[in-house]
């Protein structure tokens, strides 16, 4: 029985992460359940929620997004470093739709993914303050600026790479010179943390 629920338990992992590729995270739990070939009581036992479910699928990937921006933030070069980091997940969200759900809104109760967010909000703090240091940033672009900016063009990655493969390119250099320009004064007042977390949690609407 051990053997059986094992592999049941693998056949789910399996098919959501195929299932979860092609729709994103709030496909229905019945799709993976036909397609891993197991009824939906079975999936319901393994991973009594969705929020579980997709903590399992995921987790080793958003381990391997920390590790990245942890290679970011070592960058002799802070500037290199955090273009190197945006397009580690950029790459990620073209090949993967639910990787796009992931890190371009908030979604509660998944720890490795609230974890992962806090640890990118740093990483990229800490990547702004040293290009700020050597000048290759504004001295008003905040990390909620840069958060939301990669979040809202994020969204588009899939439908932009199934327009044409690496076509949202083009916008995500345009963004990232932009930040190098000398800058004029930013418009407005930027999002405080709490705002951005609002800002985020409805883009993420099933």
């Amino acid at each position: 029985m051990r053997q059986d629920a094992e592999r049941n338990r693998r056949r789910i992992l399996d098919a959501a992460r195929e299932v979860y590729a092609e729709q994103g995270v709030e496909a229905p739990l019945d799709v993976i359940a036909r397609r891993a070939g197991v009824g939906n009581a079975t999936l319901y036992r393994r991973f009594p929620d969705r929020a579980a479910l997709i903590e399992a699928v995921f987790h080793d990937l958003l381990a391997a997004t920390r590790e990245a921006g942890e290679r970011a933030r070592e960058s002799e070069d802070p500037w290199t470093g955090l273009v190197a980091y945006v397009m580690h997940i950029f790459t990620g969200l073209a090949e993967d739709r639910g990787v796009t759900d992931l890190m371009t809104t908030t979604i509660p109760d998944i720890p490795s993914l609230e974890d992962l967010h806090a640890h990118n909000a740093e990483t990229f703090g800490h990547l702004l303050a040293r290009c700020r240091e050597r000048g290759a940033v504004g001295d008003d672009v905040t990390v909620e600026d840069l958060l939301f900016v990669l979040a809202a063009l994020g969204r588009a990655v899939p439908a932009a790479e199934a327009a044409s493969p690496g076509a949202w390119l083009r916008p995500l250099t345009l963004f990232l010179n932009g930040l190098r320009s000398p800058a004029a004064s930013l418009p407005g007042t930027p999002l405080a943390p709490h705002q951005l977390q609002q800002a985020l949690s409805r883009l993420h609407s099933p």
